[in-house]
């Protein structure tokens, strides 16, 4: 490490962390998770998490956590629903929405009082849907040239299970496209929504910042030209060859949240 990435990481107060690929692998935790997360209390830092994984909601990652012995109050579990929800709030106050996505998705919409509408709906959102039927689809797609807004939750194309990867939001928005032409904006990890979101959330300035993860062009990306420290673990999606090829550099790349640990 040099002069210059210790200077940056030694202004860090508050660590954001990636879930899948980062501090675990499907159900799986890696082990040195928790030590992690110890170093950065005994240091006098803090950290929270954020998935682009809009196929759950808050209160299934806070149980998730918990399972692996891993308890946090529920405002430091941040999740790119959070993201869209808010921006729909300010821009789309009370629409109806059409939202293909898990009951989880539906039900975080329904409490922010974004009420489903299968028939005539305002704008169109598509998420992670592990649900998703060709009917649901096609609906979408009527609706999306029908000339309905469309915005997508998260923008990754694969989410990391134990036994490899699932098709995720960024390819079910990539089908979209294919048949009605038309791209959706993203919301999650790297939009400037997320990272607006998570400096209002942390309440750091954004050299007290560091955002760390495995997906260089949803977690690296999104502090991509700013103050804010992006740190790669390669536990996760990104192989070497992935990185030498990657037009979006980390500022440090680390093997995982272990070596990132014997830093601090």
């Amino acid at each position: 490490m040099t002069q210059a990435q210790r200077e940056r990481l030694d202004k860090v107060r508050m660590f954001v962390l990636d879930m899948d690929g980062t501090i675990y692998l499907g159900d799986t935790l890696f082990p040195f998770t928790k030590d992690f997360l110890r170093r950065v209390k005994e240091t006098g830092r803090d950290f929270c998490f954020f998935t682009n994984n809009s196929s759950k909601n808050r209160q299934a990652y806070l149980e998730k956590l918990n399972r692996m012995e891993i308890s946090i109050p529920p405002e430091k579990m941040l999740i790119s629903n959070g993201v869209i929800l808010q921006w729909l709030g300010q821009h789309h106050p009370g629409a109806r929405c059409y939202v293909l996505g898990t009951p989880s998705l539906l039900e975080d919409f329904r409490q922010a009082g974004f009420p489903q509408d299968e028939e005539n709906p305002d704008v169109v959102v598509l998420g992670f849907d592990t649900t998703l039927t060709y009917e649901k689809l096609r609906k979408a797609c009527d609706f999306i040239r029908a000339g309905k807004p469309v915005y997508g939750v998260n923008p990754d194309f694969n989410c990391p299970v134990e036994n490899g990867f699932i098709p995720d939001c960024g390819s079910i928005a990539a089908l979209v496209k294919a048949s009605t032409g038309v791209q959706c904006s993203f919301f999650g990890k790297p939009s400037r929504h997320t990272l607006e979101y998570m400096l209002q959330q942390t309440g750091c300035a954004p050299e007290e910042l560091a955002v760390v993860g495995d997906r260089l062009y949803t977690d690296i990306a999104v502090a991509d030209g700013t103050p804010v420290l992006s740190v790669l673990v390669m536990s996760g999606e990104t192989t070497p060859e992935l990185l030498e090829k990657s037009d979006v550099k980390p500022d440090l790349v680390m093997k995982n949240l272990a070596e990132l640990a014997s830093f601090l």
